[in-house]
């Protein structure tokens, strides 16, 4: 196992939401500056410390006396495949020296050795991170940012290896996308990242965080191949929410309106089925409460002219309602009887 594996297992990749910045789309954009609705706030993250000499840096620091032959002999160390006294190197440059030219080329170099080398995802994220927290105006920031997105996939696929035993940390894998997004929210790769959020968060049961990710994803990303496969599962999770928690009139209602709107916007053809077949069953918590109102009227405590006026009343709003015929013939009865049946 890698020897900062074990550090890893129990404190999370938190820090990777980073601080949270708002949105502005478009190239060349480097950080959001609003937080995410659905993201993890920062009350919690963990920030990463500036690396410097440690207590043994008699020990642990740099064998050579400049930033530029400590650089090469890492190299040499690397390149003869002496990957963890390489990495040991190149971190003593960076905490020895972070000022020097040779600091973001080391630490870059760690992140690269950890991603292409020993396959440490978790922990080549954190470098990568590390290098745009601390070195960010003096290395390729896309590049990095795009590498970084590309690690976060790598860990979704791998998962993480706590005692030789692979397993998905599903909240850990959703803050690097979401650390992801925060710092390159106009990539062309951010949609993806944003769908993958959302995934992940369906994935936890938190179905109401990741309805919040799809309608972020849609605003923002209005038009991209992800949004138009947002809608869809937005309104998957939507009637999810709708049918496992008691019948809430506010909640349907929003609901409805979001149905309705992705009726007029959708389109996939393939979705517009369930779109009608949704919006038919939430328009039915609707008729059956105003139903239910209407027989409300029509019993031994009111008046026929109040029930007729009622049924007449949820007719004219629900006039293709499962209850109509009922409702109809009802309606009927009090109006040609002289008295009305009970």
């Amino acid at each position: 196992m890698n020897r900062r594996i074990a550090k890893n297992v129990f404190v999370s990749v938190a820090f990777a939401a980073a601080s949270a910045y708002a949105v502005s789309v478009g190239p060349g954009t480097h950080y959001a500056t609003d937080a995410y609705p659905g993201f993890d706030s920062e009350s919690g993250i963990v920030e990463p410390d500036q690396k410097s000499p440690g207590f043994f840096s008699w020990w642990s620091g740099p064998k050579m006396t400049t930033p530029a032959d400590q650089l090469a002999w890492a190299r040499e160390l690397e390149a003869n495949e002496k990957y963890g006294k390489a990495r040991d190197a190149y971190e003593a440059l960076v905490a020895e020296w972070p000022a020097s030219a040779e600091a973001p080329v080391a630490q870059q170099a760690i992140a690269d050795l950890l991603y292409g080398k020993t396959f440490d995802y978790i922990e080549a994220f954190e470098e990568y991170k590390y290098l745009l927290d601390f070195f960010s105006s003096r290395c390729d920031y896309d590049a990095i940012a795009r590498r970084m997105y590309d690690t976060a996939c790598e860990m979704r696929r791998a998962g993480k290896t706590v005692f030789f035993v692979p397993f998905a940390n599903t909240t850990d894998v959703r803050r690097a996308f979401e650390c992801v997004v925060l710092h390159a929210p106009g990539a062309s790769y951010a949609p993806e990242a944003l769908l993958t959020i959302a995934e992940l968060r369906e994935d936890e049961g938190l179905w109401e965080k990741a309805i919040e990710v799809y309608e972020t994803l849609r605003n923002i990303h209005a038009g991209t191949p992800e949004a138009v496969l947002a809608l869809g599962r937005e309104a998957k999770a939507r009637m999810k929410v709708l049918r496992d928690h008691e019948y809430n009139r506010a909640r349907a209602m929003d609901t409805m309106g979001f149905l309705a709107m992705a009726r007029k916007t959708n389109r996939d053809s393939a979705l517009a089925a369930d779109l009608d077949r949704w919006y038919a069953e939430t328009s039915a918590h609707f008729e059956d409460e105003a139903f239910a109102a209407a027989k409300f009227y029509d019993s031994k405590t009111r008046t026929r002219r109040g029930a007729v006026s009622a049924y007449e009343k949820f007719l004219r709003e629900y006039p293709a309602s499962r209850h109509a015929g009922e409702a109809r013939e009802r309606l009927r009865e009090l109006q040609t009887t002289p008295e009305v049946v009970k």
